[in-house]
């Protein structure tokens, strides 16, 4: 019972180690938990993704067409001063412009770039020199009012740490918001001139994930301990004509809240938007050159925030998106400004870890304990149940409220309790199987055991024809003895004896039959056919008697009056099976073999031998030694059966000169002879302890001739 309990104890230990793991792997993050949390999210969006709805954002498109006709890039910087001054121009401007793109070197093409690369003669120079500088162009256009310049940040310092200046002022509640945003230690920032001439100035940079897709993007980032905008973020305040960015944060779980001017914006407690990924949608870009040329209807601009970037491909401002595309870095922009202005997007709650780590402990647990003590397909039917509603919930959650929540870790928590506990359960199963199996073997043959459990349906009433060989035994003056001893000593005497006996059995291959007191019957070819049967039945018929008499000399040095054992064999064919009934099984042998054979053991204290086989036994053993007894009618038979006496020669040195006087004499009682009686007093003469020889002596005094042996008991 003690060890039961520490198995069961021990097996408790299995499901909350499994949750202990999950939850440390859990609480850990490490990549392969990301990546997998990751892949569920992106395969909801390809799902589900964010319906495109009109927002007042756009995006002019530096793309291949507009290269094509405004020749390569880098435009010069008048070029998109022009463009600047289109979008800010009339009743119908954008109410923000930001830039996708820094301008940290002068324009090359500047007048005073293109002097020292052509050195024309002075009359020239100085009329060049007298035009006016590109970036200085740009500027003035710039300080006209609501543009966005941007800057990009490296994890790398590249050049002076010093960080840029940010436009916005930042206003902190609660605890600082430094602590939890994306750190970077250098940057590359805009002309001082096109720097100082913006109004707003923000990071262009994102934070892929470890795949290389974007998923978020960065409101707020931070460049040694100076907090700054990104582009989205600047380019909203600008919109708003707001000066204020305001965060709240705890200081043990992040930031809880951005508000930009008066948008409050959903946000990760480090400071970034979950982008809810569109299909493409064709009106959210408008090609550079259509600006430039006049063919933009107002209402396209008006009102609006315009990003201005390239999607053409040899620029390579690519990127990959949740949705398993390729798109222009400044669309991530565009759609996470569609994000916040049209209220929808991606939110994963601050309580979302809580409840993941919630499903991890109490459902591994659950379905740890189901499996454990339940059956198999209970707990696999739980199991499933768990795992599809782990994963509705996420669905749901994702499909009706834009929540992120992680079935991955929960998921994982059901499956791993669940195959370790069924382990452990199998394993446990096996034990008890074997146990029973140990126990079961104890009654019924382990042949018959093993057979059972590797044949499951010949556990069914009904039989077969089969041919088998039977070895019956018999303890002759036991009962006797018993009325002589203590119970417990007799019992002991005759368990011991039986054990001996029954294990030589098994050790050939033998089906215990039954067990009638101090009897046994033994099948062999049953239920396993056995194709040299005959010879497993005599071999084990002599080592049983070798063991018996070794057994019986030993009680009688104890002075204990043990007595011999007495064997029929015999082989026949019989029919095999399941008889008694649908209440218990009786596997046994049934058939006249089994009861010649149990008539040749009780033949043997007439005929004074201790081991009696037929000549069918004998024929199917080539090479084994045995002398003729006669043919018997044994009682209840009408024919008579050649029976032979086997010779061990593992118990004693044959005596060939005596065997060959049997024979002789044998034939001679076979054939009537008178000189039969002869030979058989020189036999008795020289052996007075050969029974046998002794019985057919007795027989031919009293005026019986030849071999026929006729017993009328059993």
């Amino acid at each position: 019972m003690r060890t039961e309990r520490l198995r069961r104890a021990a097996g408790l230990l299995v499901p909350v180690l499994m949750v202990a793991l999950v939850a440390f792997a859990y609480l850990w993050d490490p990549l392969v938990v990301q990546t997998a949390r990751h892949a569920v999210f992106d395969q909801f969006q390809r799902w589900q993704p964010r319906a495109y709805q009109p927002a007042p954002v756009r995006i002019i498109d530096i793309d291949d067409e507009s290269l094509r006709r405004l020749g390569q890039w880098p435009w010069p910087r008048t070029r998109i001063a022009e463009l600047t001054t289109v979008l800010q121009k009339s009743q119908a401007t954008a109410i923000a412009i930001a830039f996708d793109m820094v301008f940290a070197e002068p324009d090359r093409t500047s007048p005073a770039a293109m002097l020292a690369l052509w050195q024309p003669p002075a009359d020239i120079a100085r009329e060049i020199s007298g035009l006016p500088d590109h970036d200085a162009v740009l500027a003035g256009v710039v300080a006209n009012g609501r543009v966005v310049l941007g800057f990009a940040l490296d994890r790398q310092v590249r050049g002076p740490a010093e960080p840029p200046r940010a436009k916005a002022r930042f206003v902190t509640l609660n605890a600082p918001a430094l602590p939890f945003v994306s750190a970077f230690s250098g940057s590359v920032t805009a002309l001082p001139a096109l720097e100082a001439a913006a109004d707003g100035y923000g990071a262009l940079s994102f934070v892929p994930d470890a795949d290389g897709v974007i998923r978020r993007v960065p409101l707020l980032v931070r460049q040694g301990d100076t907090l700054l905008p990104a582009l989205s973020t600047e380019a909203l305040r600008v919109a708003q004509g707001a000066q204020n960015i305001t965060t709240v944060a705890t200081g043990s779980q992040g930031l809880e809240t951005l508000r930009i001017g008066s948008l409050v914006v959903p946000i990760t407690p480090q400071g970034e938007l979950w982008v809810h990924y569109s299909r493409p949608a064709p009106e959210r870009y408008i090609p550079a050159w259509k600006v430039l040329a006049g063919v933009v209807p107002a209402s396209e601009l008006a009102g609006h925030i315009v990003l201005v970037g390239t999607s053409a491909q040899g620029l390579m401002d690519l990127r990959f998106n949740a949705l398993g595309t390729v798109i222009p870095g400044v669309e991530i922009h565009a759609q996470a400004l569609e994000q916040v202005l049209t209220g929808g997007g991606l939110k994963r709650p601050a309580w979302a870890e809580m409840v993941e780590l919630t499903g991890i402990i109490f459902g591994g647990l659950l379905v740890g304990a189901v499996a454990l003590r339940g059956r198999a397909l209970q707990s696999a039917a739980l199991t499933i149940l768990l795992l599809a509603w782990v994963c509705g919930v996420a669905w749901s959650a994702f499909s009706s409220s834009g929540l992120l929540l992680d079935p991955v870790m929960p998921g994982m928590a059901l499956l791993l309790s669940f195959v370790m506990t069924s382990v452990v359960h199998h394993v446990r199963a096996e034990q008890r199987q074997r146990w029973v199996k140990q126990a079961f073997s104890r009654y019924v043959s382990p042949n018959l055991v093993n057979h059972l459990m590797a044949h499951p349906d010949a556990l069914q009433l009904g039989g077969r024809r089969q041919h088998c060989s039977f070895v019956f035994t018999d303890l002759e003056g036991f009962t006797h003895l018993m009325e002589d001893l203590d119970p417990s000593q007799a019992v002991a005497l005759l368990n011991g004896y039986l054990e001996g006996m029954i294990a030589i059995a098994f050790a050939h291959q033998g089906t215990l039959d039954r067990i009638v007191g101090d009897s046994l019957a033994i099948v062999f070819s049953a239920p396993l056919a056995q194709p040299d049967h005959p010879r497993r039945a005599l071999q084990c018929a002599l080592e049983m008697q070798r063991f018996a008499q070794q057994y019986a000399g030993a009680v009688h040095a104890r002075g204990i009056a043990f007595g011999q054992t007495r064997m029929g064999v015999h082989t026949g064919g019989v029919i095999v099976g399941n008889f008694g009934g649908a209440t218990m099984f009786d596997y046994r042998a049934l058939g006249d073999a089994v009861n010649t054979a149990s008539r040749l053991e009780g033949a043997n204290r007439h005929l004074g031998t201790r081991i009696c086989m037929s000549a069918a036994v004998l024929s199917a053993c080539p090479g084994a030694s045995a002398r003729p007894i006669g043919r018997l009618v044994l009682k209840g038979k009408l024919h008579p059966l050649m029976v032979f006496e086997p010779l061990d020669p593992a118990t004693a040195p044959p005596d060939g000169a005596y065997q060959a006087a049997y024979t002789d004499a044998y034939a001679l009682m076979q054939h009537g002879a008178p000189q039969a009686v002869q030979a058989f007093e020189v036999l008795v003469g020289q052996h007075p302890t050969d029974k046998l020889a002794a019985m057919h002596l007795a027989r031919l005094r009293e005026g019986q001739t030849g071999d026929l042996v006729v017993l009328d008991q059993k």
